[in-house]
């Protein structure tokens, strides 16, 4: 045709200048004929500009041997265009991609190779949709192959599409074998068909598939999620994420066994603690009463021997206890503030009879920068201070015993204080350390030690310790003998001094001061001692044996205190308590003591917001049945006091 409209010429110059596509044709020996526009401007260059830079740098290397390959297949023949990708940097510096395709413009009779023709696509957002999806795939993949839950896939009609290795072990079965079956061999076909319905949430569909056939004909405890694939905007299938939950259910259950055990524990605890307690509060109460009566010598050498048994027996009993409440985690420390020397000067006062008995020193001493009011758990600190001194007192033939408090370190608003308890007893034997905190170990063998105990000591004072952020250690003494040194945080605040007060061990009643009381113990010698020790005190108590014969009592008398005893048959004390709070009004209601073997965590509490006013402990100690009469006095002193 030769209207110019259609000139070849003509038109391939507009193609070459206002096309997208970047064309650029180069020599047979690699250099530049003419660039069009599009390409100066995906490689970000003026053609003048581009002209200039070698083609090798910004298209193609020739020096590239599998590259230099193909152009030599392009001039021989053997093919007449390839491609290929490359990655370029911008003049902006910014990354880009492209497509280019190479081929050979030939001419003449001979068909000589006149030059090359490059053609440049920018391709760039296909590229990068490209690494997003293939990132995409490649999470999918290292998701469904890493985790550690079943994966499976169907489709609409309930068909197996692909699932992952933690399915095949879930089932038994092979990916390969499952793909095209139905997951109603899994799940149930009523549980497909409510899937497939779509007319409920998927959370009530999850809660009713608790199984999970395997191969092997057992049923595996799971726990399922399901969730659609979306493509497109349109559903075409669903996730079964499938949990395993075989160990998990195991452990829970070891978990609650292993918590009804401890409650167990607790109970026979309880039991045990007031079985045990019960009679020994007659062994060593009668004991007190008896050193108390005209005795011969021989007479008094047997009862003390007896007295000084039960109070062995009751330390055990109490080691022991101690160390079932700090093992079970029921130990609990209390916050409160109170005079350090005086605690430590408490624990000196108690212990210095054993340690006179032996002819020993006991020495203290307390840094000046140590702070003397400090808020934690003091009646813990002497426990600590107790089982420690105690052993050094025990185990130190002759020399001394000396604590020192030597240095606090603050930790924000909290202080760390160290102690040491050092002697000059025997020592303990270099390979014996390791063990010494251990329950129930005794660094001499049992059958030729020689003091007593239950081997709980040292581990009930390492779990206080612990209790309180704390730590222990034992080391030699460089003089002979044995250090335990320990450190525990408690906070240390500006605080009102502690008052202390002097404990006095018996009240003598003046002769205007009288006190009714009752008390009520269903158990005759316990009742027995505790008459005897109130009458020891200068009272004459009316004496009951359970509640309901306390009620009866109280209509026909009015009492300032009670002693009530917990447990007794017909009306048990927490029951008579209760009673008396709602019948008679608070200013007559009397001064109620709760007396009881029971002895662990959590007991006093239940006992006081039961509505009694106080609490004591068998076996029963005539100093602490005088502090409660004297608490009742203070007491009614202050209501005359108030009323007045």
């Amino acid at each position: 045709m030769d209207d110019a409209r259609f000139n070849r010429q003509n038109l391939f110059a507009h193609v070459f200048n206002f096309t997208p596509v970047g064309i650029a044709l180069i020599s047979l020996d690699y250099q530049w004929i003419d660039v069009n526009p599009a390409a100066c401007h995906i490689l970000g260059y003026e053609r003048d500009e581009l002209i200039r830079r070698d083609p090798n740098e910004l298209i193609f290397s020739a020096e590239d041997g599998k590259l230099g390959a193909r152009f030599d297949d392009l001039l021989q023949g053997r093919i007449s265009k390839f491609s290929l990708e490359k990655k370029y940097v911008h003049k902006n510096a910014s990354v880009f991609w492209t497509s280019v395709h190479v081929s050979l413009v030939s001419g003449g009779s001979d068909a000589e190779p006149w030059y090359y023709i490059v053609q440049i696509v920018d391709i760039t957002s296909n590229k990068l949709t490209e690494q997003k999806l293939q990132e995409s795939v490649e999470r999918y993949t290292s998701l469904k192959k890493y985790n550690h839950d079943a994966i499976i896939s169907f489709d609409l009609q309930g068909n197996i599409m692909n699932g992952n290795a933690m399915a095949e072990r879930l089932t038994g079965q092979r990916v390969s074998d499952l793909i095209g079956t139905s997951i109603a061999a899994i799940i149930g076909e009523d549980k497909l068909s409510r899937i497939l319905a779509d007319n409920e949430p998927f959370n009530e569909i999850e809660g009713s598939i608790n199984h999970v056939p395997h191969i092997e004909g057992y049923l595996v405890e799971v726990l399922v999620t399901i969730a659609p694939i979306i493509v497109n905007n349109r559903s075409i299938g669903f996730y079964l994420l499938i949990k395993d939950i075989t160990e998990q259910k195991k452990l829970l259950i070891e978990k609650e066994a292993a918590e009804r055990t401890n409650e167990v524990k607790s109970e026979f605890l309880a039991m045990m603690s007031h079985e045990i307690r019960t009679p020994m509060n007659g062994v060593i109460g009668m004991t007190d009463l008896l050193l108390d009566t005209p005795l011969d010598e021989e007479q008094r050498e047997y009862v003390s021997i007896i007295r000084k048994s039960g109070d062995t027996l009751l330390a055990i009993i109490n080691d022991i206890l101690d160390f079932s409440k700090v093992e079970s985690g029921n130990a609990e420390l209390s916050e409160e503030p109170f005079n350090l020397t005086a605690a430590i000067a408490e624990t000196f006062d108690t212990l210095m009879p054993k340690a006179l008995e032996k002819n020993l020193t006991l020495n203290v001493a307390i840094n000046p920068g140590i702070p003397q009011t400090v808020i934690g758990d003091p009646l813990k600190i002497r426990q600590i201070l107790m089982n420690l001194m105690g052993n050094a007192i025990k185990f130190t033939p002759e020399g001394s015993i000396a604590v020192t408090v030597d240095r606090a370190d603050v930790e924000g608003d909290r202080v760390r204080i160290h102690f040491a308890v050092k002697d000059t007893g025997i020592g303990v034997p270099e390979d014996k350390l390791p063990y010494l905190f251990e329950p129930f170990y005794q660094a001499d063998h049992f059958m030729v030690r020689q003091a007593g105990g239950t081997g709980l000591g040292l581990a009930i004072t390492r779990k206080l310790v612990e209790l309180m952020d704390g730590e222990i250690r034992c080391e030699p003494n460089p003089g002979g003998g044995t250090i335990f040194s320990f450190h525990v945080l408690m906070s240390a605040e500006t605080l009102p001094a502690v008052v202390e007060t002097e404990e006095r061990l018996e009240i003598v009643p003046a002769q205007d001061e009288t006190l009714r009381i009752l008390i009520a113990e269903d158990n005759d010698v316990n009742r027995r001692v505790l008459i005897r020790m109130v009458e020891k005190l200068g009272y004459r108590p009316d004496a009951v044996c359970n509640g309901v014969e306390v009620l009866e009592e109280i209509q026909k008398k009015s009492y300032d205190i009670v002693f009530m005893d917990i447990q007794m048959p017909v009306m048990n004390g927490m029951e008579a308590t209760r009673i008396l709070r709602q019948t008679i009004g608070p200013g007559e209601l009397p001064y109620i003591v709760a007396v009881t073997a029971n002895a662990l965590v959590g007991d006093r509490e239940r006992y006081m917001n039961s509505g009694m006013n106080e609490y004591i402990s068998k076996p029963l100690q005539s100093s602490a049945v005088a502090a409660v009469i004297r608490k009742c006095l203070e007491s009614k002193t202050a209501q005359a006091r108030a009323s007045s």
